[in-house]
């Protein structure tokens, strides 16, 4: 047996399918697709490439991951037959936050879904953040004050895309980029428009199909000498529009005087 084969069982048991009508909907015979069901045998790319489609449950899942452990009906749905795996809760609601460290953010994307990477992750918990699911991240560069390295930045899981708000701030795990925490400037048909607080970063699109999770932001960990900045007066565009309006003043004296 392999997770795949484990996987279509499983998949074809709750949509009520026999070995038969799922064959002929794959245009099978029901013997073929006995064997792949029950890891004797491993299907072609184009006929792997129709049960995914038929699942809309996509290939790198059905692959990887024992989708047994996760409610297909919770899936975050993206665009391209895209899912994401949804993050599971305690009976209880219990909000344990693992922390995701910085040595360990570059192994994030192949370990979201792993439950013994997530089992490996240090927990705290905040007994103000309820009622969801929650995850520290690691705050890296200079894009969104007050967070500075050392920090953390606390997330609520997101489920649905629909759940996004405008001007509200999110970490994004996206396949290309990795963890990064922006702020939702405009959502779109196909892409998320995202933008950093600190203006000297322009904005800049996420096309969805990209989007492996999103995390609203819930709170903030600092590190224990975290003194507060006045972010205005270290913005770098700023000191460099104020540096051009000085030299610009500089030289309109000068030929005035001369």
């Amino acid at each position: 047996m392999s997770i795949f084969s484990d996987n279509i069982r499983f998949i074809r048991t709750q949509k009520k399918l026999s070995q038969q009508e799922l064959a002929d909907k794959i245009s099978i015979s029901r013997v073929r697709y006995s064997k792949y069901e029950d890891g004797r045998s491993e299907p072609p790319y184009e006929l792997l490439i129709g049960i995914s489609k038929y699942f809309n449950v996509s290939i790198d899942l059905l692959l990887t991951v024992d989708i047994r452990k996760y409610p297909l009906e919770d899936v975050l749905k993206l665009p391209d037959n895209r899912i994401v795996l949804p993050v599971v809760v305690d009976k209880l609601g219990n909000n344990s936050i693992e922390i995701v460290p910085q040595k360990a953010s570059m192994g994030y994307l192949s370990g979201y879904s792993d439950p013994e990477y997530i089992e490996s992750l240090q927990r705290i918990s905040l007994p103000y953040l309820t009622n969801g699911k929650y995850r520290a991240f690691p705050a890296t560069g200079d894009s969104m004050p007050p967070f500075k390295d050392g920090s953390f930045i606390i997330g609520k899981y997101i489920e649905n895309l629909e759940d996004l708000k405008s001007n509200k701030s999110y970490v994004f795990v996206t396949l290309n980029d990795g963890i990064s925490y922006k702020r939702l400037k405009e959502k779109k048909k196909k892409t998320l428009t995202v933008v950093a607080d600190n203006s000297f970063y322009e904005p800049y699109e996420i096309p969805l199909r990209e989007i492996v999770e999103i995390w609203q932001y819930a709170s903030g960990i600092f590190p224990e000498d975290f003194e507060p900045d006045n972010f205005e007066n270290c913005n770098l565009k700023d000191m460099f529009l104020e540096l051009r309006k000085d030299i610009k003043n500089l030289n309109l004296y000068f030929n005035l005087d001369h």
